[in-house]
């Protein structure tokens, strides 16, 4: 069929393309115009003037051509062109005629075109006059059933009425997509037209039928006042409609994964009994997620799994003497712990804690273990932990209540005899939250940890598989219940040599394989080694040895990053070092601080391996006290009064006149008064300070000791001696004065050390003062009679 057309403009007229929307004939529609070449043309347009107005067939083009526009558009009148504050335009436009666009003719400073009229068919034709009542009817049927506005379209319409301009009312008033008003737009017949009306208006009442349907079946399941369970249940109707039935499928599949798992038989009830639960409950309702969630924690737990393990004792020792050098005992008691589970096939019986300083290879020794077993390991920082729900889990009835931190290793491990390493089992905390240090004592003991019940699971999950490795620094920090549990294995500082081999073996290809550098390109000697251990680091561990190294790579690394065309290559050497690593950090300073009487060097424990310290002492005129600085604790203060008392009983024997204890005071001081000493084992070295300084008799500069002092003079034993010892050697201490009763702990030393040394064991006092002191004084000194002397000697 020919459409008529009718050229009704000689001229071209003003083009508006826009992106959505469409204009009918004989309606009134406001534009906003947004676009710099419309602003320009709603700047010209004046009211009563002619615009044709077209839709783009894409709407994000800023610069249409004719093919880019639907072909027939409205021709309308300006009836009003109002300014917006944004900056814009609002043109109200009264659609006249459809018109069909023949060419743009000027698309700057605005579109302009030829358009011509387009003749509408059929018209008057009997056949649109009844589909014209048809879609009268129906929409007035839809319209009563919906209480919409469509009842009114419908009233619009009578006899005498042109089909063609009530079909582009409805079409104009019916919500539609600007794809399907620029179709009707377009279709100039106008029987055709309305049929096309007829179909979308059966479209919405069908979509308005299937509404109603799924309304009508969510009333029957619930009372009108449950807005929300309604409203879920209607977009289950809606789902199940499309097919999507996403709970159900969640639900089968839990189902399933249930069926399949393996679980103890109170496990299972409790898991079935809140499956069925969750079945019959509402999606809706809050408990729903937090039954999924606990049904999802049951599942994921390898309540019966666990890995095939081979435990080959050789393999073992193999893999921790690769990974790790000397520590010889502390090997031999991780050994003989996995031959017996090997032999009576439980770990069931013993935790092992390694206790020792920073940096010594405590959490990779328990990371071997589980290589070289084939177990899964999941490390428990347990370092500031001060919530007992950390431990225990928190109770379902929280909001957001999770599984402590056990079951979630476990979950993360995936099997029931994993290895987990308690890290840092000493620096647990305490607050108003509980005690978590006393909800480790279940987890800890082999007798109970079979049942370990956590709060959330509320079913007893069996660890007693596990095997627990703690790591500490300080034992002293934790109670005795928790201490009686674990079988402590001291992992004590490394010697010189041992720290060289370290470097060499693993820490210096560690660090060049991490910086891309091979080992041609890296040459350092073991002068410069030992140099970077007694310079540059002074610690029992190697993990400042380690950052030592790591600086050598980067000067490397910086050197090929800044583009030399050869691989540059390093070779350090003792001389060159300090290029590298700068001035050298560690002096030895003992025989400066002991030039002069009153100065001793004792040995000292702390967390981070031991340590040497000096006792200062001096006198002044006054009335005999002692005072005592540099952050000293109870019993150390004690420990020296204890000392000076000693030293007022035996006065004649040591050659101090008695009488000038009285006329003077002494002061007693620890150097690094920043930090809090305590404990009895610096006794000795507080007695031989002073006897140095009231005696005049130098302490030999190569002597340290330890002991703890009793007031009739005898030497105790004290702790922490191998630590103690391999710190004098580390400072460079030739001579050793230990407590006798502590003779059988020296066998805990290695024997390249103690060959480097000379030990002395005293049971007396007079004994340490024999071999501590120099034989002749050095300064004036108050005779037996008040009288002064004046001696000298030289240093040996």
């Amino acid at each position: 069929m020919t459409t008529p057309t009718n050229a009704i403009h000689t001229n071209p007229i003003a083009l508006l393309p826009l992106i959505r929307g469409v204009i009918f004939p004989d309606s009134i529609t406001a534009i906003p115009v947004g676009r710099p070449r419309s602003i320009e043309l709603a700047r010209q347009l004046r009211p009563g003037e002619h615009v044709a107005v077209a839709v783009q067939l894409t709407p994000d083009l800023d610069d249409p051509s004719i093919g880019d526009l639907y072909p027939v558009a409205t021709l309308a009148r300006v009836q009003q062109v109002v300014r917006m504050t944004a900056g814009g335009f609002r043109v109200v436009l009264q659609g006249i005629h459809r018109v069909r666009l023949d060419e743009i003719v000027e698309s700057q400073p605005s579109w302009r075109a030829n358009v011509s009229r387009v003749a509408q068919t059929r018209e008057d034709s009997e056949d649109a006059h009844e589909l014209a009542k048809h879609l009268q009817a129906t929409l007035a049927e839809l319209g009563s059933e919906r209480g919409s506005e469509l009842d009114k379209l419908a009233a619009k319409y009578n006899e005498s009425s042109s089909p063609a301009a009530f079909a582009d009312r409805v079409a104009s008033e019916m919500g539609l997509d600007t794809s399907t008003r620029a179709e009707l737009l377009g279709l100039t017949d106008v029987p055709e037209r309305l049929e096309r009306l007829l179909e979308l208006v059966s479209e919405i009442a069908t979509r308005s039928e299937v509404k109603a349907t799924i309304e009508r079946q969510v009333r029957k399941e619930f009372g009108k006042n449950q807005r929300e369970a309604i409203l879920r249940e209607q977009l289950k109707a809606i789902r199940k409609e499309l097919g999507d039935n996403d709970e159900e499928d969640e639900e089968n599949s839990l189902r399933a994964r249930l069926d399949a798992k393996l679980l103890p038989d109170d496990v299972r009830a409790v898991a079935e009994r809140e499956l069925t639960r969750l079945e019959a409950m509402n999606p809706a309702q809050a408990e729903h997620n937090v039954i999924r969630n606990y049904l999802e924690w049951i599942l994921d737990l390898p309540w019966l799994e666990g890995v095939d393990e081979e435990i080959d004792i050789d393999a073992i020792a193999q893999k921790l003497d690769r990974d790790h050098h000397a520590l010889h005992d502390v090997k031999q008691r991780i050994l003989e712990h996995m031959a017996v589970v090997k032999v009576s096939g439980s770990v069931q019986g013993t935790i092992l804690c390694l206790a020792g300083p920073p940096g010594v290879g405590k959490t990779s020794l328990a990371q071997s273990v589980a290589d070289a077993v084939g177990r899964p390991l999941v490390r428990i920082s347990l370092g500031g932990v001060r919530d007992e729900a950390e431990v225990r889990g928190h109770r379902r009835t929280y909001v957001g209540a999770l599984p402590g931190r056990f079951i979630n290793a476990m979950k993360k491990a995936g099997a029931n005899n994993a290895v987990v390493v308690l890290d840092e089992i000493d620096k647990l905390g305490q607050s108003w939250m509980g005690s978590p240090e006393a909800a480790l004592l279940e987890v800890l003991d082999p007798e109970q940890n079979a049942n370990f019940t956590d709060h959330y699971m509320e079913l007893p999950f069996d660890l007693s598989k596990v095997l627990f490795i703690c790591t500490a620094n300080e034992l002293s920090k934790l109670s005795a219940p928790l201490r009686d549990r674990l079988e402590i294995i001291q992992v004590s500082g490394y010697t010189p040599d041992e720290k060289i081999q370290i470097a060499r073996d693993h820490l210096l290809p560690r660090q060049l394989d991490a910086h891309g550098i091979t080992p041609e390109d890296l040459t350092v000697s073991d002068a410069a080694l030992r140099s970077m251990v007694l310079d540059y680091t002074r610690e029992a561990g190697v993990r400042q040895l380690n950052r030592q190294i790591t600086k050598l790579c980067r000067a490397l690394t910086l050197e090929i990053a800044r583009g030399s065309s050869e691989s540059p290559s390093l070779e350090v050497d003792e001389e060159n070092l300090d290029r590298y690593l700068g001035k050298t950090l560690f002096h030895s300073e003992i025989a400066a601080r002991t030039a002069m009487p009153g100065v001793a060097t004792g040995l000292a424990w702390t967390p981070m391996g031991g340590d040497i310290l000096f006792i200062e002492t001096t006198r002044m005129p006054g009335k005999g006290r002692l005072e005592t600085t540099g952050q000293l604790g109870d019993v150390m203060k004690e420990s020296a009064r204890a000392a000076l008392a000693y030293l007022r009983t035996h006065a004649s024997e040591l050659g101090i006149d008695a009488n000038f204890l009285e006329t003077n005071d002494l002061h007693l001081h620890i150097p690094a008064g920043a930090i809090p000493k305590d404990g009895p084992s610096a006794g000795v070295t507080i007695f031989t300070a002073l006897t140095s300084l009231l005696t005049g008799r130098r302490v030999r500069p190569d002597t340290a000791m330890t002991g703890e002092c009793s007031l009739r003079g005898r030497v105790l034993p004290v702790g922490g001696i191998k630590s103690k010892v391999l710190a004098a050697h580390r400072a460079g201490i030739k001579r050793v004065i230990l407590p006798a009763r502590n003779a059988r702990d020296l066998d805990d030393v290695p024997e390249s050390v103690r060959d480097e040394l000379e030990v002395i064991f005293a049971t007396e006092m007079h004994e340490v003062i024999a071999a501590a002191l120099e034989e002749t004084p050095s300064l004036d000194i108050p005779g037996p009679s008040g009288d002064t002397h004046t001696t000298t000697t030289a240093h040996a």
